[in-house]
């Protein structure tokens, strides 16, 4: 039988730790925020619907962005037993210059809608991190001002070029003065996608105040107070706004850019030149012949066009034909530090995160965006050190492998165009 005694005052408190409420309810909220998609249901709340879609949301059926999605659910990691990793060092060279992890902050549009800090707190808390951020054609923070804020940090630019070339122009010689060292050129985004959450929720810049937008408000008086007691929003490239955001980008964007354009984009820019966008082998091989120093495996987040291919999927094909010759950077449906880690196995050199850190973003300012961060960072090395390794030149293809939810009808496309003959 069990022996019986009457508690002892001494060893209760030995076994019970008190812990301290924390009174601040922004740091209490961060704090308690384990994953991205914490952060995401903070935003959710924090956020009117409108400004959130923006962010939440993708182009049609929004079927890119959940396969992409899918693509990082279905791996599987293989680690190697007997293997210490006790110190692991996630940092690595990428275009020149160091980055204390392999990931960076990827270019966003109206980021000052989500929360009035806008891209001051992503460029602030990729500086601390040490990591690039990249500012958007699209954003609300001046490339001078992003400068100010990151001055001794990794700052990027990215270009969209515009139908009165001249912006674009100025745009780059800007970045250039102010010291960006690398110019990520877009090239998926002729017109807008049809992004139909912002169409239901009549999402447009400026804000248009309705019945709706004023109910929506009503459980969210911080964010209208931050808006409307802030400075009115800049934006990088556009003089003047109003409509939707689609009918912003059909008003700015070219269908008509071209290989030309990127030759002369490349004759103005001394430094790294990165492209956005690319979605075959046969693009990056292209790219990679025409010189540029690196290629980003992206279809915008699944904003513009739907059903686009999978990045993650595309990514180590791409890296078998240009691997030796260019950087390979991915992007869309990165939402933990594994998937960082299973794009780095497969021969990506760099990733970069949008929403992850957007979600940030709105559950806290820049507390949110160092909290998103190190949220990425944690996953990243807790991944490493279960799989065995200590470095991110040990992460191999041999430590991942990609399931198929999505399977390829083959050579269909051939068998159809023969039929047709």
């Amino acid at each position: 039988m069990v022996k019986r005694q009457f508690p002892k005052p001494s060893e209760i408190f030995d076994l019970l730790h008190f812990k301290m409420p924390t009174l601040n309810a922004k740091k209490r909220r961060l704090q308690d925020s384990l994953t991205i998609w914490d952060l995401r249901k903070i935003a959710k709340r924090r956020t009117p619907r409108a400004a959130f879609d923006y962010t939440d949301g993708a182009a049609e059926g929004e079927i890119s962005l959940a396969r992409a999605r899918h693509a990082f659910e279905d791996i599987e990691l293989h680690p190697d037993i007997l293997h210490p990793a006790e110190d692991v060092d996630t940092s690595c060279e990428i275009l020149g210059g160091p980055s204390s992890m392999p990931f960076g902050i990827a270019p966003t549009g109206f980021t000052r809608l989500m929360q009035t800090e806008g891209e001051i707190a992503g460029a602030g808390a990729a500086g601390a991190a040490g990591i690039p951020f990249t500012l958007s054609t699209l954003g609300t923070a001046s490339i001078e001002e992003v400068k100010a804020t990151n001055p001794l940090g990794r700052n990027w630019f990215q270009l969209y070029v515009m139908r009165k070339r001249e912006i674009s122009y100025g745009l780059v010689e800007r970045a250039k003065h102010a010291g960006f060292d690398t110019l990520m050129f877009t090239v998926d985004t002729p017109v807008a996608g049809a992004r139909l959450r912002d169409k239901r929720n009549g999402f447009s810049i400026p804000p248009q105040i309705s019945l709706g937008t004023v109910l929506d408000a009503l459980p969210r008086p911080w964010w209208w107070f931050d808006f409307l007691t802030t400075p009115k929003l800049e934006f990088a490239s556009l003089s003047s706004t109003g409509g939707t955001v689609g009918e912003l980008l059909d008003s700015a964007m070219d269908p008509t850019i071209s290989h030309q354009d990127l030759d002369v984009i490349r004759g103005m820019w001394d430094g790294k030149i990165i492209i956005k966008g690319v979605q075959t082998v046969t693009d990056a091989k292209k790219l990679v012949d025409a010189g540029v120093d690196g290629i980003l495996l992206s279809n915008h987040g699944g904003r513009q066009l739907d059903r686009a291919p999978v990045p993650f999927h595309l990514l180590p094909h791409v890296v078998r034909e240009i691997g030796k010759d260019a950087t390979v950077m991915v992007d869309t449906g990165i939402m933990n530090g594994a998937d960082i880690a299973a794009c780095i196995a497969l021969g990506a050199d760099f990733t970069l995160i949008g929403r992850a850190y957007l979600y940030g973003l709105m559950a806290g300012g820049r507390a949110g965006v160092d909290r998103a961060i190190a949220i990425l960072h944690e996953e990243l090395v807790r991944t490493m050190k279960l799989l065995g390794v200590s470095s991110i030149a040990e992460l191999e293809p041999r430590h991942i492998t990609q399931l198929t939810r999505y399977v390829p009808v083959p050579k269909l496309a051939q068998h159809v165009a023969e039929a047709l003959v």
